[in-house]
């Protein structure tokens, strides 16, 4: 079983290594990196190569580490035996499984996301230590104890907004997703356009990474928004020299698929008063 990319995923070898050892070593990957560098996809890419089932577990501000192995629906017992309702008796029907639960029950093994694991409590990843290394946990209300049959293979994202716990960290295989290169980053673009001319890309690459390095820039734009922007241009039918920039306006063509803010916005604004100024 071993993770070399796909077709429609360019993998950095640092990253298909990272991948392969958490395999391996059966710990959790965990996956940091700018927004929109592939994180996310990265978990179904690995499945789609391994051939294994994917589950996806969202995390949010609001979710509690308990919701990842079950729910006890204590309101909707007490109402059914106030209706009489025969269900009460088994409280295995109040039970409600987590993404966890249905992974570690799961026929085979499978491909389990624990996507941006940061936007919950701090306490969140401590509260599924024991559950994520001994890879069981105990059901109180019905007495069991549930196994993973098939050790999943658990993927966790962070968008490093909070630090996490070291003793979350212990547990985990760590890689940092490094923002690619102009070479990884073409044949990125290739797989998504592969006929796209290479005087438009080469062109269009050299200023989206002149934007990435100005200084000041509050949210540099990631892999997802030059897709997006890439796929503008080729609808627009735009030539290379249709992109250039001068002194009257630095902002690039179609530049709100880049720049996601208004101080990036004035940045390139400003940028172009002062040269003109200068000239």
């Amino acid at each position: 079983m071993r993770f070399d990319g796909t077709a429609d995923y360019v993998a950095p070898p640092d990253l298909v290594v990272a991948v392969n050892a958490a395999v391996a070593l059966q710990r959790p990957l965990l996956v940091k990196g700018e927004p929109g560098t592939g994180k996310t996809e990265l978990a179904r890419q690995v499945a789609t190569a391994l051939g294994l089932p994917f589950m996806e577990w969202n995390i949010k501000s609001t979710t509690k580490a308990q919701q990842g192995l079950y729910e006890y629906d204590a309101v909707s017992r007490l109402r059914d035996s106030q209706l009489g309702d025969a269900r009460v008796h088994d409280v295995k029907n109040y039970i409600r499984k987590g993404k966890l639960w249905q992974a570690f029950e799961a026929e085979g093994r499978v491909v389990l996301l624990i996507d941006e694991i940061d936007k919950a409590d701090i306490e969140f990843p401590n509260d599924l230590l024991q559950e994520l290394d001994r890879m069981e946990f105990h059901v109180y209300e019905t007495g069991e104890t549930i196994r993973a049959q098939h050790r999943p293979v658990v993927i966790i994202t962070s968008n490093n907004e909070k630090e996490l716990p070291d003793a979350f960290l212990r547990r985990c295989f760590f890689h940092y997703i490094r923002f690619p290169e102009i070479d990884t980053l073409r044949a990125i673009v290739n797989v998504h356009f592969p006929g796209i001319k290479e005087a438009l890309l080469t062109t269009a690459l050299t200023q989206f990474y002149e934007i990435r390095e100005t200084p000041g820039l509050k949210k540099k734009p990631s892999t997802s928004e030059v897709l997006d922007w890439l796929k503008l241009l080729l609808a627009e039918d735009l030539a290379p020299e249709d992109l250039k920039r001068d002194g009257r306006s630095l902002l690039p063509r179609l530049h709100g698929a880049l720049l996601k803010n208004e101080q990036d916005v004035h940045l390139f604004e400003r940028l172009a008063f002062m040269a003109r100024g200068r000239g």
